[in-house]
Parts: structure tokens; C-alpha cells; sequence
């Protein structure tokens, strides 16, 4: 047998010093496969069980329960070994582990992902009729392509507060037995016009107008009898009247499951996975981890998508409270544990798409199956709004990364003046908290359908189990 021929000067030095991508499934054995094909497996329950953030909270409180966490409410007694969390309004969710070692000198290892999802909200006096049917008026949540909308299958989901003060919940499109709802949209035979508009005006916001009935009130003395048909079986189902929708939170979301996409079952398609795909390997790895040394959290916030508003998004000063009150249970310093503190933004990312190559400079995109994604910084234009994480924090994380021999890779969102987006981070780090975004790239994010590599959805659970461990 022929001896090998050895490298080059050359060959070597490419070799040690310059940077390529690796793709996940290129680099693992099978039995590493396998372990992220199963892990796609309870990541797909999850989101299928959590179309909303209200239900991605019940989902995650279960799921926490399961694993020895109890709830936790402020003011309450704080120990080393406590497994607590904390359920903001039903709609965001704080999960925290008491670690042994001094959190003034470590500070806490943090988690922050989001569990909203562009959707659409139903307007608080949304239900008419005309011309034999009987619709909703929506007001879209988040960055939509509001043409993506239309003509697919929708499912109602949420919370009514009764005139009376009961709370009913809504689902309504999930179950295989259940009606679906539906946004109309124009014949190409009649489009002519439609179609020549820009792709953002084509649909106006006002037209997303949703299909809820067509079957008229058996009395020729009701005036809008559809109207009242639909009103008549809400009221039947759930005790509903008319003016409880001023008192509801009801929204439409997809009402398709996820699926595995491929033949080679390598991809998921679902709705939500931003930022859902980050929100679960967060919850797991925290729920999962057995250390006992450092004190761990993991943020699920709301609001994401409409700039982190309110009290159940990142602005809200619940965050800071839990962290305050960790602190003083120790005799600690709350700004020296902030100070020490360090925050994985856990968030979505563009990934190149060839179909749509002008949008992206591939050799700062991320790419599918290449690894958990980081985002040094997002926003938009020269930067704006972002948190811009400083190149010690990088070098940190780059570091942890390779000493676990994670597969990872860095990322932008798209060419420097395509657009841009945001994220949680840069409101952490108005808390004087070290962080920055990493997160599993996503194809057609905002989409009702999205898409993701079981790769990247596994390397990122990889990575959270790396930094809070």
C-alpha cells in the first residue's frame, strides 16, 4: 500500500490558519445524529403544544415541574438548591437554579429567549356579516409578509374574560375534527391590479378580515342572522356574548402542525420557531442540568416582536427584581451580581437562503446545519439598536464553544442595509449584563411556515448546556 503523501507548507498552514465552516452532520458520528433527530422529537411536541406565549407558558411550567421546579413568588425565602420559577401574567416565564459557588464573584449564567410569534390579534369589536358570510376584524402582531396570510388554514386561540369574571380559553382549529378559520384572497383571474402592486401593499392590513361562519339564524326576524349563528354557538361552547370580545385576547395563528421536511427527514417546518426553537433547548438545558456550582437562569419573555414592551416583555423590571432578590438573599451586591453576570441572548438568525441570494454577504451569513449561530450584533443601517457584544464576551463564548467541541458558526442579518431586526440583548445589557445573541438560523423567518436544521436546533441546545453547566 502506497505511503500518504504529506501536506504541503502550504496545505498545513491553510489548515491551522484559516477559518471554514463545518457542517454539523458532516462532523458527527451516528450516534450524535441520532441524538439530535431524538431531540427533534420532543422540540416538535413542544411546539405544537405552545402556538402562543400563554400556552408556551403552561407548557414550560409542566415541563419544569416534571423536573423538580416549584413555583416562585417575589419575596419568598431563597436557598442554595432551589429549583423555583416564576409565571409573569401567564405570559412570560423565569426559571431559576441556586448554584454553591459565591454569585457576587460568578454572578449568574443566563438564558434569554422570547415566546411570541408574529401573528394575528382579533380587534376588540371584531364580528360582522356581509354578503353571506360572517368575519373578524385582526390587527396583525409583529413583522408579517401580510400576503403570506391568506388562503391558508388558521386556528383561534386564547383567553376571554366573561362579563361575569370568568376566564374561558379558546382553541379552536387545532383538533383534526375541529373547522379552521380562513383570510380571503383575490382570483388571479381578477388580480391584474393586485398584482402589479408592490408585494407590501398588494394586501392591506384592513382586508385581513377572517372567514368565522356561513350559516344563517333560522328567524326571518334577525337582521344579521350569520352574525348571530356564529354568536349562538360561541355562547353555547363557551358562555360567550358579543361584548366579551372587548375583555378577550383571542389570535389566529397557523393551524398547521410541524412537520419533518425532507426526505431525509434532516429539516422541520412549523410556525413559531422564532423563537420557540431557542426557548426549548433554554428550558431543557436548564431543566436538565445536574451541576451545582453555578447559579443559572433562563428568561421566556413576551413581546418580542413589537419591541419587548409591557410588563411580560424584556423591558419590564420584573427581570431585575428576581435578579435583585437572588442577590439580597445572599448579602450580595445586586449590581456587582449584574456586573458578573453573563447572558446568552437566546434568539433566532437569518440563515442564507441561495433562492434569494441578494439579500445576504454569504461570508457573514450563517448557513443550515452549520451550527448554533452567533450574532456579534443586529439592528439595522450602521447598527442601530443594537447591543454590538464586546469582542472579551465573544472571545468567551468562542472559547466555551470549541472547549466542548460544539459545532458553531457567526452570523449577520442579511447585507448592512437590506433591512435589519433586533432582539432582548440590548436590554439586558442596560442592566450592566455581558451578552450576546446566539441562536438557530432560521429560513422564512416570520413566515407562517418556517423552517430549521435538526443540526442547529441540537447544537444549540448543546451550547446553553455548556454555558450554564
Amino acid at each position: 500500500m502506497a505511503k500518504d503523501k504529506e501536506k504541503s507548507l502550504g496545505a498545513t498552514l491553510e489548515e491551522q490558519l484559516t477559518f471554514k465552516k463545518k457542517n454539523f452532520f458532516e462532523e458527527s458520528d451516528d450516534k450524535k445524529i441520532k441524538k439530535a433527530f431524538d431531540y427533534a422529537v420532543g422540540y416538535m411536541k413542544y411546539l405544537d403544544e405552545s402556538k402562543t406565549e400563554r400556552e408556551a407558558v403552561k407548557t414550560s411550567i409542566a415541563y419544569a415541574e416534571s423536573k423538580g421546579f416549584t413555583e416562585y413568588h417575589l419575596g419568598d425565602k431563597i436557598s442554595v438548591g432551589d429549583k423555583k420559577y416564576y409565571n409573569n401574567r401567564g405570559k412570560s416565564l423565569v426559571l431559576f437554579k441556586i448554584g454553591k459557588d459565591d454569585i457576587g464573584a460568578n454572578g449568574i449564567r443566563i438564558l434569554a429567549s422570547h415566546i411570541d410569534s408574529p401573528r394575528l390579534d382579533v380587534k376588540q369589536v371584531p364580528l360582522y356579516e356581509d354578503c353571506g358570510m360572517a368575519f373578524l376584524k385582526t390587527h396583525y402582531y409583529g413583522g408579517i409578509k401580510k400576503y403570506q396570510w391568506t388562503a391558508i388554514p388558521l386556528a383561534l386561540h386564547g383567553p376571554v374574560v366573561l362579563s361575569s369574571g370568568e376566564v374561558v380559553d379558546v382553541c379552536i382549529g387545532e383538533d383534526d375534527n375541529d373547522p379552521v378559520f380562513y383570510i380571503n384572497d383575490l382570483l388571479p383571474h381578477l388580480a391584474r391590479e393586485q398584482v402589479s402592486k408592490p408585494l407590501a401593499t398588494a394586501i392591506d392590513g384592513e382586508t385581513l378580515n377572517i372567514v368565522v361562519g356561513g350559516l344563517p339564524f333560522n328567524d326571518k326576524d334577525v337582521k344579521d342572522k350569520i352574525k348571530l349563528s356564529v354568536l349562538s354557538k360561541l355562547n353555547e361552547k363557551y358562555g360567550m356574548t358579543e361584548s366579551d370580545f372587548l375583555s378577550a385576547e383571542l389570535s389566529l395563528v397557523p393551524a398547521f402542525k410541524s412537520r419533518d421536511v425532507g426526505i431525509d427527514r434532516a429539516l422541520i417546518g412549523s410556525y413559531g420557531h422564532d423563537d420557540r426553537v431557542c426557548s426549548y433547548p433554554a428550558l431543557t438545558a436548564i431543566c436538565e442540568d445536574d451541576g451545582d456550582k453555578l447559579t443559572s437562569m433562563v428568561v421566556l419573555a413576551d413581546k418580542e416582536e413589537i419591541g419587548s414592551e409591557g410588563n411580560s416583555g424584556m423591558q419590564c423590571g420584573v427581570y431585575e427584581d428576581i435578579i435583585n432578590e437572588i442577590a439580597m438573599a445572599f448579602g450580595k451586591s445586586s449590581a456587582l451580581v449584574r456586573r458578573n453576570s453573563k447572558c446568552l441572548s437566546a434568539d433566532v438568525t437569518a440563515c442564507y437562503d441561495p433562492n434569494f441570494a441578494f439579500a445576504y454577504e454569504r461570508r457573514n451569513s450563517s448557513m443550515l446545519s452549520c451550527g448554533t449561530a452567533i450574532c456579534k450584533f443586529t439592528g439595522s443601517g450602521g447598527k442601530g439598536g443594537s447591543n454590538d457584544a464586546s469582542a472579551e464576551f465573544m472571545g468567551f463564548v468562542r472559547k466555551m464553544l470549541d472547549d466542548n467541541g460544539i459545532i458553531w458558526q457567526t452570523a449577520e442579518l442579511g447585507k448592512v442595509d437590506a433591512g435589519g431586526g433586533g432582539t432582548v440583548a440590548k436590554f439586558i445589557a442596560k442592566l450592566n449584563i455581558d451578552v450576546i445573541d446566539i441562536g438557530v438560523p432560521v429560513i422564512s423567518m416570520h413566515a407562517p411556515y418556517e423552517l430549521i436544521s435538526k443540526a442547529d436546533l441540537y447544537s444549540t441546545y448543546e451550547a446553553f448546556v455548556a454555558f450554564i453547566k
